[in-house]
C-alpha cells in the first residue's frame, strides 16, 4: 500500500492537531459562552488554512513527478481531500461561533446542547491519523457515522428554535442560533467526506459512504474476505450508479469474478427485476445475480461477470473479422429474441412523448437549437417543438402490431460479445419490458452514430453496423407483416438523434445529429396519411458522413 510523502504526513498530523484544538475551544465556549474565548479561536483562522495549503502543495508536487502508480495517486488525492475537509471543519467552527456571538439573549441559544456533539467531532478528528496510517476501514466508518449524531442534533434544535420563533419576538437571536446549529451539522458532511477518502484508499477505488455498506453486505453474503478483495472501477452510469469489477476468494477458497453495481434503490431494483425477467423469457442472455443488498435509499447487486468485450470496444478496437463475427451474432440473437418473445399485444412506443419530455435538457446543453418558426421568403419552417407535436399526433394512430421483450437501453456499451463462445449478452437491464422492437433498433443505431470519432475508416464501420441492424430489422418486419416499421423507425431515430445531443458537447457533431432529427420528422410528416407503409429511409445517407 502506497504511503504518504513525509511533508504531507507531517502537515496532516499538525492539521488534525490544530483542528482538534479549535474544536476544544469551541466546546469550551458553548460550555461557558465567553467573548474572550471566542476571540482566541477566531485569531487562529489562518493556521488550519496554511497547513491545508501545505498538504495540497505536497500532493500536487508528488503527483507531478513522473507517472505515479494508480494506488499512489489514490493515496495522494484522498489525503488532500482529508485536508480540505479538515479545513472546512475549522471554518464551520468559526462561523458557528460568530453566529452564536450574535445571540444577545444567551438562554435562547441553548448552549448546553452543543458540547457533547462537538466532542464527538473532536474525537473523530483525533482518530483520523491512525485510520489513515493503518488504512483502517472500521476506524473510517466510525468517523463517518458522527454525521448521524450531528443531523439528529440539528433536527432537535431546528424544532426548538422554530417553536420559539412562533411565541417570541427575538427572531434575530433565534435565526443566528439556527445558523450556528447548521454549521455544526455541516461538520458531519465534512467528516463523512474524510471517511470516504480513507475508505477509498482502503478499498482501492473511490467509494461513497453508503456504497461501502452495500459492498460490505454483498461480501458478507458471499463470505468473502475484504483482505482478498480487488475492486476495479468499470463505469459510472448517467443515473449515478457505480459499476466495478470485483475479484476475490470465498472462505472456502473459491474464486469469485463478478460485477458490483450499486446506486439508487429504485434503479437497482429495476435492474434486478430486468435480469430475472430475461432469465425467464430468454435464459443465458443476461448475467446471473449472485447477491442483492439494500440499505436505506440505496441498493447493490453482485452480478455474474461476463467474459468478452462491449460491442463498442469491438467496433472501435478489434479487427474487421471479429467485428463481422459480432455483427452476425448480434443480428441473429435479436431476431431470435423477437421471435421467441413475440406477443399479440400492440405496442405504443410514444417516441414523440419521450422526445418532448427530454427537449428541455437538450436546450439547456444546446440553447442554439431552440428556435421559433422561421420564414425564408414565402417558405415557412416550423419550430422543432411544433414538428414534435405534429409527429406525435401521427404516431398515436400507428402502434406496433405486436410486442416483443426489448432491452430498453440498447446502447453499444450495453451489449457484450464473447468471441470464445461467439455469443451475445445484455447488461444494464433496468428498462427492459415488452414494447415495440423499434425502440431498441433506433437507440442502437444512433448510439453508433453518436460516437465522437473522426477517423474515416472507423466512421465507415459505424455506418456498416447501423446498416446491418436496420437491414435485419426491416427483413424481420416484412416477415411479420409489420407494414409501418419504417415509419415508426423514422420517429424513433428522430427521437434518439435529438435526445442524444444532450450528451454531445462537440457543437458540430451535435448539430449534425439535430439536423438529422429534424429531417426525419419532416420526412415523416410529408408522408400522406394512409401511405405510411410506403415510407423508406435513406439509411446510408443518414449514417454516413
Amino acid at each position: 500500500m502506497a504511503r504518504l510523502p513525509h511533508a504531507m504526513d507531517e502537515n496532516l498530523h499538525f492539521l488534525c492537531a490544530e483542528v482538534e484544538g479549535q474544536l476544544t475551544s469551541l466546546e469550551g465556549y458553548f460550555t461557558r459562552p465567553d467573548t474572550a474565548m471566542a476571540r482566541q479561536l477566531l485569531l487562529r483562522a489562518g493556521y488550519s488554512h496554511n497547513l491545508q495549503s501545505r498538504v495540497l502543495r505536497a500532493s500536487q508536487q508528488a503527483l507531478s513527478r513522473g507517472k505515479p502508480a494508480a494506488a499512489r495517486q489514490l493515496v495522494l488525492r484522498n489525503a488532500a481531500l482529508v485536508a480540505r475537509n479538515l479545513d472546512l471543519i475549522s471554518r464551520m467552527a468559526r462561523r458557528s461561533l460568530l453566529h452564536a456571538e450574535e445571540v444577545r439573549h444567551t438562554p435562547l441559544l441553548r448552549p448546553e446542547a452543543y458540547p457533547k456533539p462537538i466532542k464527538r467531532v473532536r474525537q473523530a478528528v483525533t482518530g483520523i491519523n491512525a485510520a489513515i496510517d493503518a488504512h483502517d476501514s472500521s476506524g473510517a466508518v466510525k468517523i463517518g457515522q458522527v454525521k448521524g449524531d450531528l443531523d439528529a442534533l440539528y433536527e432537535h434544535l431546528f424544532a426548538v428554535y422554530t417553536q420559539d420563533m412562533r411565541k417570541s419576538k427575538q427572531t434575530e437571536d433565534l435565526s443566528n442560533a439556527l445558523l450556528a446549529a447548521n454549521e455544526i451539522r455541516r461538520m458531519g458532511d465534512a467528516l463523512q467526506g474524510i471517511s470516504e477518502a480513507i475508505l477509498s484508499v482502503s478499498i482501492g477505488q473511490p467509494v461513497q459512504f453508503e456504497r461501502y455498506f452495500a459492498l460490505k453486505g454483498i461480501l458478507s453474503d458471499q463470505t468473502m474476505d475484504e483482505a482478498d478483495l480487488t475492486l476495479k472501477p468499470l463505469a459510472e452510469t448517467r443515473s449515478g450508479s457505480g459499476i466495478s469489477g470485483l475479484r476475490g476468494k470465498t472462505a472456502a477458497g473459491d474464486e469469485i469474478n463478478a460485477v458490483f453495481k450499486d446506486g439508487e434503490i429504485a434503479k437497482v431494483k429495476e435492474e434486478r427485476q430486468g435480469v430475472k425477467k430475461w432469465d425467464s423469457v430468454y435464459p443465458g442472455l443476461a448475467p446471473k445475480i449472485l447477491s442483492y443488498e439494500k440499505r436505506g435509499q440505496s441498493a447493490a447487486l453482485l452480478i455474474e461477470y461476463l467474459p468478452g468485450h462491449t460491442f463498442q470496444h469491438v467496433l472501435l478496437n478489434e479487427s474487421d473479422a471479429l467485428l463481422a463475427e459480432a455483427r452476425t451474432a448480434l443480428t441473429r440473437t435479436l431476431r431470435d429474441v423477437w421471435r421467441r418473445t413475440r406477443t399479440e399485444e400492440p405496442a405504443d412506443m410514444a417516441s414523440m412523448q419521450q422526445l418532448a419530455r427530454r427537449m428541455p435538457d437538450v436546450y439547456r446543453v444546446h440553447p442554439e437549437f431552440r428556435r421559433g418558426e422561421t420564414r425564408l421568403g414565402k417558405l415557412s419552417l416550423p419550430a422543432f417543438d411544433a414538428l414534435i407535436a405534429q409527429a406525435g399526433a401521427r404516431e398515436t394512430a400507428l402502434p406496433a402490431p405486436f410486442s416483443v421483450h426489448i432491452h430498453g437501453d440498447f446502447n453499444l456499451d450495453n451489449v457484450i460479445y464473447d468471441p470464445a463462445d461467439r455469443k451475445i449478452h445484455f447488461i444494464d437491464l433496468h428498462r427492459s419490458r415488452f414494447m415495440d422492437y423499434v425502440q431498441d433498433v433506433s437507440v442502437f443505431m444512433v448510439s453508433n452514430y453518436r460516437l465522437q470519432i473522426q477517423d474515416a475508416q472507423l466512421r465507415n464501420r459505424v455506418a456498416v453496423v447501423a446498416g446491418d441492424v436496420h437491414a435485419m430489422a426491416a427483413k424481420f418486419a416484412r416477415a411479420q407483416g409489420d407494414k409501418t416499421f419504417e415509419y415508426r423507425l423514422a420517429l424513433g431515430l428522430a427521437r434518439s438523434f435529438a435526445t442524444s445531443t444532450r450528451f454531445v458537447f462537440d457543437k458540430a457533431h451535435a448539430r449534425r445529429m439535430f439536423l438529422r432529427a429534424r429531417y426525419l420528422l419532416e420526412l415523416a410528416l410529408a408522408c400522406p396519411h394512409g401511405k405510411e407503409a410506403r415510407l423508406r429511409l435513406p439509411i446510408k445517407d443518414l449514417f454516413g458522413d
